[in-house]
């Protein structure tokens, strides 16, 4: 597996602005107006934050009529997601691994719960 090398993707995905648009596109595709007002942002700022995503291949643009309209772009979110699953499969090992033993230490019987002052 190629790992992901872009990082404009990386860079997109850092800022907490632009992770609220993904989520926000995450719904269905919206006009830049629509995200301003979702995300509190002004227009030039949520424009340049768009451009970044655009950039990265997160989102696509078309027009419509005189509105640009922004959608999610789900192959750069699945490329991270199948370069994730392994690390995800570590994870998940070892928290198996650790339930596991603590449930091999755990006492017979419940604790008793501390008394109250």
């Amino acid at each position: 597996m190629e790992p992901v090398t872009d990082a404009r993707l990386w860079t997109a995905l850092a800022d907490p602005h632009r992770r609220d648009i993904v989520a926000l596109l995450r719904e269905r595709p919206r006009p830049v107006g629509e995200i301003v007002e979702a995300c509190g942002l002004s227009q030039p700022g949520t424009s340049k934050h768009l451009k970044v995503l655009r950039e990265a291949g997160l989102v696509r643009v078309r027009q419509d009529a005189q509105r640009r309209v922004y959608a999610l772009d789900p192959a750069p979110i699945a490329e991270l997601d199948a370069w994730l699953a392994p690390y995800r499969e570590l994870w998940n090992t070892s928290l198996d691994a650790l339930g596991d033993r603590l449930d091999r230490t755990a006492p017979d019987t419940p604790a008793e719960p501390a008394p109250k002052d």
